[in-house]
């Protein structure tokens, strides 16, 4: 059974049909990217998944239960977390800190300002800073840190509740070549260990076809095409609408 499934999702703003109709899946333990021009209504469709928009028409299934509608706190309890292009962490607080700040999140208890950060979930987030890397950097304060750091820390912070599914919206956005495969490389590591669902936005094209068990594309608000990243590749109306590269008669790429 698939852990997410998308069903004729359609959001418009206006005159603008923003998501048309949208249908996919995403099963456990996959990375799926969803990939197209600007505006083809990727941000939408994460929007929609996540509680920020509500759809005018179409449901949004995380293991049979009902996305459409729900409150952003409430769909994060039904264990969907989110990134964002730009980082949202504690700049002032230590790595350590951030993450014990979300396991407290996690675990439904509030910071007491009386006690410790020290006391508080320490063997739990050192354990996940260990899987990403990061033990290093624990006592650094996150606004000290380079921003492919701080974007590991910004998943870090995500894996602390524990979601089934993780939207990642352009995980790599503004990190050199070397960092965005360690990142991809570090969700791919958590994809296989641990059955967590990752459906992600990328403009970088190495990641899409270096990192994804299937991509998805859209353009206009629709869904054009679906398929492993060397179908995708390959395929001449994403090349043409999506990779800006046209067929010329004989079938070579213009």
């Amino acid at each position: 059974m698939s852990l997410l499934k998308v069903q004729q999702l359609s959001k418009a703003f206006g005159g603008n049909q923003a998501v048309l109709d949208l249908g996919f899946e995403v099963e456990p333990g996959e990375l799926v990217a969803l990939i197209g021009p600007n505006g083809a209504g990727k941000s939408t469709v994460f929007n929609l998944l996540n509680g920020q928009l509500k759809p005018d028409r179409g449901s949004a299934l995380l293991d049979g239960q009902s996305l459409t509608g729900q409150r952003p706190e409430a769909i994060w309890g039904m264990g969907v977390g989110r990134t964002f292009q730009i980082p949202e962490t504690f700049a002032s607080l230590t790595v350590l800190e951030n993450v014990q700040m979300a396991l407290l999140s996690h675990h439904r208890q509030h910071w007491n300002f009386w006690r410790s950060a020290a006391a508080t979930y320490k063997d739990e987030a050192m354990a996940l800073l260990q899987q990403l890397d990061l033990a290093d950097l624990a006592p650094s304060a996150c606004g000290a840190l380079s921003y492919g750091d701080v974007k590991r820390v910004e998943l870090a912070v995500a894996l602390a509740h524990a979601p089934r599914l993780l939207l990642m919206d352009e995980p790599t956005a503004g990190m050199a070549l070397k960092e965005r495969h360690a990142l991809m490389t570090l969700v791919q590591q958590q994809v296989r260990r641990t059955g967590l669902a990752v459906l992600f936005t990328e403009h970088s094209m190495d990641v899409v076809f270096g990192f994804a068990d299937r991509v998805l594309v859209m353009a206009r608000g629709q869904r054009i095409a679906e398929g492993s990243p060397t179908s995708i590749a390959n395929n001449p109306e994403v090349r043409q609408v999506y990779l800006g590269v046209y067929p010329t008669p004989d079938g070579t790429p213009a």
